[in-house]
C-alpha cells in the first residue's frame, strides 16, 4: 500500500519519547481507515504492520473486488479518499435476487430509493492505494513496517508493548491498542481472547469472469443447493464472482479447467447474461461465521475481522469493519476533545456499547439467509418462494432491506451520515 518501512517513519526519534494515544496493530484497509480518520484531531497515533507496504501496483483482469456499501463510500468521502476511488469504481444499479430451481426472485432497484446507486464495486488494490498516499503524508503517524507485535502488557494507565522490527527488539507505550489485524489476530491471541465460532462445512471460490451480456450494472445472488453465488459488475464487462461450494467438492472445481468450470457457472447461475467468455485466477478460502468473546478489554479495542468475520453472502463483512472503523474514530475524537483518556473504561464502553447492534443485526442477517436458503425441504422451499414474491410486492419492506444493505439503518457514525468527525 504504501512504501517502506524506513520511508514511513515520521520524526521517530522525536514522537518516541512521548506516549502513543492510539497504536494500531494492522496496516489492512480498516485499520488505516482508522488512522486515516484519526489524523488531524490531535492524537499522537502509531502503526505496526508485519508487511511492508507496495506502491503503486498496476491493473490486471484478476484485480479482486469489495462491494462498498452506500454508508462505505460516504465514509471514504468523508475521509476525502473517494475522489481518488471514485474513477475505478462501477456502481450497483440493481440486484437481482434469486432461487435456483425455484419460483420467485425479488430485486433492489437504486432508482426506486432515490439514489444512484445502491453500492460500488471497487478493486481493493485501488481503496489500498488511496489509504497508502494518505498514511503517508500524516505527519501524526509513526508507521512501523514491516513490524511485529511481539507482546503486550495491560496496565492501568498505558499498554506497554513488545515489537520486532528491523531485526530488533524494541519496546513502546500507548494509551490504547486497536487491534486491526485480522481473522488471525496477534491482539486477541496475546491477550486471550476467545472466539466463538460456528462452521458452514463450505468454502469461497472467487473469481473475475467476463459475460457474453453486459451486466448493465446489475448485482446477481443466486442460492443454489450448494450454497449462494453472486456475480457483481465490474468494469470492462466482467464481474466479480464468489461461488460458494462444499468443501467436498472443493478440490475437484479447482483443478477444472478453465472452459469446465466457466460451465459450472452458467449451470448454476443460468444464462442471464450468455455464455461466460473468460475465468480469471481462481482462488479459495473457507467459510465460517465466528465473532470474539469481547470486543473491548482494558485498554483493547477490536476492530473488523479481528472482532468478526461473516459468511459472504450479501457482501457485508468490509463494510461492517469499516463501521467500526468510522464508530471508534468518532468516540475517539469526542473524548481527545473533552479532554478524556482514550483508553479509559468510559469511553471504550461507549464503542462497544454502539456497535453491539449493528453488529449483530448484520451478522443474524447474514447468517440467517445462508441458513434459510441451505434448506432443501419442499415446505421450506415454499415459502422462500412466496416469500420473495411477497417482498418484490412490498415497497415499504424494499425500503428497509435496501437501507440495510446500504449501510444506512439505525444509529450511525457521523462519518456514514456524510459528516466530518
Amino acid at each position: 500500500m504504501s512504501q517502506s518501512g524506513s520511508d514511513m517513519m515520521h520524526s521517530p526519534a522525536a514522537v518516541s519519547q512521548a506516549m502513543d494515544d492510539v497504536t494500531i496493530v494492522g496496516g489492512g484497509l480498516v485499520g488505516a481507515s482508522l488512522a486515516c480518520a484519526l489524523s488531524g484531531h490531535g492524537l499522537r497515533l502509531s502503526m505496526v504492520e508485519p508487511f511492508p507496504f507496495a506502491t503503486h501496483s498496476s491493473p490486471s483482469y484478476d484485480d479482486r473486488t469489495i462491494a462498498l456499501a452506500e454508508g462505505s463510500r460516504r465514509i471514504l468521502a468523508g475521509l476525502g479518499l473517494w475522489s481518488a476511488i471514485a474513477e475505478h469504481s462501477t456502481p450497483i444499479k440493481r440486484i437481482h435476487v434469486s432461487d435456483r430451481g425455484r419460483f420467485g426472485t425479488a430485486t433492489l432497484s437504486a432508482a426506486d430509493q432515490g439514489v444512484e446507486a445502491l453500492g460500488h464495486v471497487v478493486p481493493a488494490r485501488c481503496i489500498g492505494q488511496a489509504l497508502a498516499d494518505r498514511l503517508a503524508a500524516m505527519p501524526d503517524l509513526i508507521l512501523r513496517a514491516p513490524a511485529v507485535l511481539e507482546d503486550v502488557d495491560v496496565g492501568e494507565t498505558e499498554v506497554g508493548l513488545s515489537i520486532h522490527s528491523d531485526g530488533r527488539d524494541m519496546g513502546a507505550a500507548t494509551r490504547l491498542v486497536v487491534g486491526a489485524d485480522g481473522a488471525h489476530s496477534q491482539v486477541r491471541a496475546l491477550l486471550g481472547i476467545g472466539v466463538r465460532r460456528w462452521e458452514y462445512g463450505q468454502s469461497a471460490i472467487i473469481a473475475n469472469v467476463s459475460p457474453e451480456r453486459d451486466h448493465h450494472g446489475v448485482a446477481y445472488e443466486r442460492f443454489t443447493d450448494t450454497g449462494p453465488m453472486a456475480l457483481l459488475p465490474m468494469s470492462g464487462g466482467r464481474c466479480a464472482l464468489v461461488l460458494t461450494v462444499r468443501d467436498a467438492d472443493l478440490d475437484s472445481l479447482m483443478e477444472l479447467s478453465d472452459a469446465d468450470f466457466a460451465r459450472v457457472i452458467e449451470r448454476r447461475f443460468g444464462r442471464r447474461l450468455g455464455r461466460m467468455v473468460q475465468v480469471g485466477e481462481r482462488l479459495s478460502y473457507p467459510l465460517a461465521y465466528w465473532r470474539a468473546q469481547a470486543d473491548v478489554r482494558p485498554r483493547v479495542a477490536l476492530i473488523g475481522n479481528a472482532a468478526h468475520t461473516l459468511h459472504p453472502v450479501a457482501g457485508q463483512g468490509f463494510n461492517l469493519g469499516l463501521r467500526d472503523a468510522a464508530t471508534l474514530a468518532e468516540v475517539l475524537v469526542d473524548a481527545a476533545r473533552a479532554g478524556n483518556d482514550p483508553g479509559s473504561d468510559a469511553v471504550l464502553r461507549r464503542y462497544a456499547a454502539w456497535r453491539r447492534w449493528d453488529q449483530r443485526r448484520t451478522a443474524g442477517f447474514t447468517d440467517g439467509l445462508v441458513r434459510l436458503f441451505s434448506n432443501p425441504l419442499a415446505p421450506a422451499a415454499w415459502a422462500r418462494g412466496l416469500g420473495m414474491v411477497a417482498f418484490d410486492l412490498l415497497p415499504p419492506a424494499k425500503g428497509l432491506l435496501s437501507r440495510s444493505a446500504m449501510g444506512l439503518a439505525g444509529r450511525l457514525p457521523r462519518l456514514a451520515r456524510g459528516l466530518s468527525l
